[in-house]
């Protein structure tokens, strides 16, 4: 079972996670690429990060990424045929045009209402003034990286008499502190708890001070929509933002950036993906001018750099060795239970990650959100760092650390007999019951997905998602996809069926 599909198909290209880019201006420890051992920084300012540098000495200045093929902006109009889970907004992102220009071309009087078979007329972008040519942060400044699992993030929080440090917020029956919102949140889009702080300490204060207005209790980013309010959602909407930019740039698919007042600004092919994603969130925030201050080195940039340093201090570089492999992996069920193949490439987590993750449903005469008896167990050796809210991690090379090594994120968990934090299992043992727990879900599944150094690993390009001898394919189309192995082909379907059986 999966989700309501809430993305075109001309999207797949947007959340595809290909190589990755290097930093040449950055510095990390030498052995990173071939051990994903933790890191060991010295303290600073007593919440731990990486060795200072001494007093007066330049600022590392990072090297432009060679010039990246970026698609050519469109020059004629095209027509397209509305698909279910459509919206304008979606439309809009895919084509590169401003939204104002796409409901004015086809007369739309209600940008509301779309009919699933209606046509559209998408026309070409105009651009204007180039995006700017800095590069803002490393990538792994934008990922939740190697150093998070060591920097004290609570303690940063709390040396402040801000909103941020009384902030207090009811989560499924359970009330939070803003710093364990800030962590939950990072955790799950897997972005840096230090970008989200620095981009809500720019939009509204509330890092190291107190709330100006009486508004921005309820919208500290700034997005001023009902269904965003609150600390967490407001982070969420910030994170997903960051990382359509980041891993669209990882694509070579992201060739503008469309700022609030609809101007579209085209890419420099030399920025990186970290700089893209934060981009791409300023432009969903601010005008055109405004936008630009934002992406100065006078707006976040100054903002980060006065709460953190310098961000190429952090860089680690490569984020993802040249000749990176995946562990082998089995598939994450007991042997002789038969399962479906339900969901093919889709996001790790929420629609701006790399299409991440594949569904498999358990064994059931009934479909819907139904308790199962089958077992999910674990893919490979590993420890369990995380189990709550239906999202269990299991971190591969068992340091502990999220932002090191191979991780898996096992969703949709029970509560019901979930491995607890803190165990160490076997390929095989259990971790617990599929079910509907955590996200949006139509029924009971297992949501599988990778993650290395911090990073969303894309199941259908780069590096190939392989379990017990399956291979996973996309076609382009969110939730399609094939595994396939010894020429036999099982296509994602969320029927139960004979094509899209598998079991051990």
């Amino acid at each position: 079972m999966k989700p309501s599909k809430q993305i075109l198909s001309l999207l797949a290209a947007l959340v595809i996670l290909l190589a990755g880019c290097s930093l040449p201006g950055t510095s990390a420890p030498a052995d990173l690429a071939s051990d994903p051992a933790p890191i060991q920084p010295t303290a600073v300012g007593g919440f731990g990060g990486p060795p200072p540098r001494p007093a007066g000495s330049a600022l590392p200045q990072p090297t432009p990424d060679a010039p990246h093929n970026l698609p050519p902006l469109r020059t004629d109009p095209e027509r397209y045929t509305v698909q279910p889970g459509d919206s304008l907004g979606r439309i809009a992102l895919a084509y590169g045009v401003s939204l104002a220009r796409l409901i004015e071309a086809n007369a739309i009087t209600d940008p509301n209402l779309l009919t699933v078979g209606q046509t559209l007329e998408i026309p070409p972008p105009q651009p204007g003034a180039p995006a700017p040519a800095v590069k803002l942060i490393p990538d792994s400044e934008l990922v939740n990286g190697p150093w998070n699992a060591v920097y004290d993030l609570r303690g940063f929080i709390e040396q402040y008499d801000s909103q941020l440090a009384i902030y207090r917020e009811s989560l499924n029956g359970e009330t939070l502190t803003g710093a364990e919102i800030v962590a939950r949140v990072g955790r799950e889009y897997s972005v840096n708890p230090r970008l989200l702080l620095a981009a809500l300490e720019y939009q509204s204060g509330w890092v190291r001070g107190r709330a100006a207005h009486l508004d921005d209790l309820a919208f500290p980013m700034g997005v001023r929509q009902p269904a965003r309010s609150g600390l967490y959602q407001q982070l969420a909407w910030a994170a997903n933002a960051l990382n359509t930019g980041y891993y669209g740039w990882r694509a070579n698919a992201l060739n503008a950036f469309v700022t609030q007042d609809d101007v579209l600004a085209p890419a420099d092919p030399t920025l990186n993906a970290g700089t893209a994603g934060v981009l791409y969130l300023l432009a969903q925030l601010y005008p055109e001018a405004e936008w630009r201050q934002a992406a100065s080195a006078e707006g976040l940039l100054a903002t980060y750099q006065s709460m953190f340093g310098w961000p190429f201090d952090w860089g680690i570089d490569p984020l993802l060795p040249a000749n990176l492999q995946q562990p082998p992996l089995q598939l994450p069920f007991e042997p002789g239970v038969p399962w479906v193949f339900t969901g093919g490439p889709h996001g790790g987590w929420d629609s701006g990650s790399a299409w991440a993750a594949l569904d498999f449903a358990p064994p059931a005469e009934q479909e819907g959100c139904l308790q199962s008896e089958a077992w999910v167990v674990a893919a490979a050796d590993g420890l369990i760092v995380q189990a709550a809210n239906g999202a269990v991690y299991q971190d591969l090379d068992g340091d502990g650390n999220l932002g090191t090594g191979w991780v898996l994120l096992y969703m949709h968990i029970e509560s019901r007999g979930r491995v607890t934090a803190g165990t160490a299992l076997r390929a095989g043992e259990r971790i617990g019951h599929p079910s509907c727990e955590g996200g949006i879900s139509t029924g009971t599944h297992l949501h599988l997905a990778r993650l290395y150094n911090g990073e969303w690993i894309s199941a259908d390009a780069g590096l190939p998602f392989v379990l017990d001898g399956w291979v996973a394919g996309g076609t382009g189309t969110l939730y399609d996809g094939t595994l396939t192995k010894d020429g036999r082909t099982l296509e994602a379907c969320e029927c139960r069926a004979p094509g899209n059986t598998i079991q051990r």
